[in-house]
């Protein structure tokens, strides 16, 4: 119910229709007993900064923000957390005195959703596909909690280069090594953990993958793949046929929601919640499939 006490978070970004976001947070409210909602807002680029100045007119609790707005909104921010201002991307902005702090829960998220399959980055070997986004922010996630080495594979050394280069100064230690795709042929005879950091495999280029020989998927124990929508990409259908254990991006999703509803409502999110949360998320995914 609706009322006057009703606080309001919300989401910043354009497209927002087809966002899972809401089904999180109100999911998690509604568990939590909080008398909260959370609804998406379509802003504008030239807007973003009317929209942070009016978030904190209507007092909101919280706000997320999306593409295409993550760099664009930190100016409008009064103070922007460690991890964020490495990555220069903000997701997740907290009432502070005189505006909003930003922070990137896409880090934590991405952690805690490896952690629930097994997996530790510590001292792990990883092969990370893709130089973009939500690669760039994977490699800062493996070099900042403590990967052993992040094999950067992507189309463009250069881009690759960039990004190594990047990520191994805010770690201080040379962790990230970029490489071209084809690469991979000279790594070393072992199982990796490969993070599939590409836009190959969404709609409509489904039954692709960023490398195809499936020689390439003997090395992987577990296939993570930062794309969740379709269930099931090609690279985690190979993965799977040669062996490995596949996941697809969904967990993360969920995870970067949960920890951005712990910081502005200040609650640790139980298991139990996040289980029921991501199973209402699988069935959303399913009726639209």
């Amino acid at each position: 119910m609706i009322d006057g006490k009703t606080r309001i978070c919300g989401l910043f970004g354009n497209p927002v229709e087809h966002t899972l976001s809401p089904l999180i947070h109100n999911t998690l409210a509604a568990r939590c007993g909080l008398n909260m909602v959370y609804v998406p807002f379509l802003v504008d680029g030239a807007q973003v900064k009317q929209a942070v100045e009016g978030a904190r007119a209507l007092q909101l609790l919280g706000v997320n923000v999306t593409v295409p707005h993550k760099s664009a909104v930190i100016p409008y921010l009064t103070e922007i957390d460690r991890e964020a201002s490495l990555i220069g991307a903000v997701n997740t902005l907290v009432p502070a005195e005189n505006g909003f702090k930003g922070y990137n829960t896409d880090l934590p998220g991405l952690y805690r959703a490896l952690v629930s399959e097994g997996i530790s980055l510590s001292g792990e070997e990883v092969i990370l596909l893709g130089a973009g986004g939500a690669a760039r922010a994977a490699a800062f996630l493996c070099a900042l909690r403590g990967a052993e080495r992040v094999y950067l594979l992507n189309r463009s050394l250069e881009k690759a280069q960039a990004v190594a280069e990047e990520v191994n100064l805010a770690a201080g230690r040379q962790c990230i090594l970029p490489m071209e795709l084809s690469g991979w042929r000279n790594l070393p005879e072992k199982k990796y953990l490969v993070i599939q950091g590409t836009s190959v495999g969404l709609a409509p280029h489904t039954e692709e993958a960023v490398i195809e020989d499936r020689d390439f998927y003997r090395l992987i124990h577990t296939g993570f793949d930062l794309v969740y929508r379709p269930a099931e990409t090609r690279f985690m259908r190979l993965t799977g046929e040669a062996g490995g254990k596949a996941c697809n991006g969904l967990k993360m999703l969920l995870y970067q929601g949960v920890e951005a509803f712990e910081l502005w409502t200040g609650l640790k999110v139980k298991e139990e919640d996040a289980a029921f949360c991501y199973e209402q998320m699988k069935k959303e995914l399913e009726k639209n499939e």
